[in-house]
């Protein structure tokens, strides 16, 4: 008989709720600044491979949409929010497996950063431009960073579980599905 108090799904979720929570707080932080310092196209070179820039996008990963004909807007906005509260749930039931829980988190307060842009502005600021020569990557923001880093984390659980022996996912509080990570990239 154990007379230790297992945490409540409350309590489970709390720490991972105060990480994304911060993810958001940084997000919206940077991206106010960058709207104060920068006008729309400017373009501030930090590196011969990076700069920063102020880029809006209308669109989901990529501008994929940008170019619709403002349908997008709530269609994203209802996505994100979907997938936000399926995260919740799954922070509520998981929050005891670290790595899976950190992966959602970030995924988490990286969809709801973005979100808030979409809600207050119409659009998701972006500033971070990395390039090679003439050939840019879309510009991104801290809130898909996160997302990425989320997402990529949710890979790397699941190619762990899958190379480690059996049961020891249960030791490194893991959870074998990805719960669609891919999908996660396009809030």
């Amino acid at each position: 008989m154990s007379f230790i108090k297992q945490p409540t799904w409350w309590q489970r979720m709390l720490p991972w709720l105060g990480l994304a929570i911060g993810i958001i707080l940084i997000d919206q932080l940077t991206k106010i600044t960058i709207e104060q310092r920068f006008e729309f196209g400017d373009v501030k070179p930090v590196t011969g491979f990076f700069n920063v820039v102020l880029a809006y996008n209308k669109g989901a990963a990529f501008s994929f949409l940008a170019s619709a004909s403002g349908w997008q807007e709530g269609f994203l906005i209802a996505i994100a929010v979907a997938a936000s509260v399926f995260i919740l749930y799954l922070l509520a039931r998981h929050g005891h497996q670290r790595l899976f829980a950190l992966a959602l988190a970030m995924i988490l307060g990286g969809a709801v950063g973005n979100v808030i842009d979409r809600i207050v502005y119409g659009h998701v600021i972006d500033f971070l431009d990395f390039h090679w020569g003439d050939w840019h990557w879309p510009a991104f923001n801290l809130a898909d960073s996160a997302i990425v880093g989320g997402a990529a984390l949710l890979m790397a659980a699941d190619i762990m579980v899958r190379l480690l022996p059996t049961g020891i996912e249960r030791k490194l509080g893991v959870v074998t599905a990805l719960v669609g990570a891919p999908f996660f990239l396009w809030l």
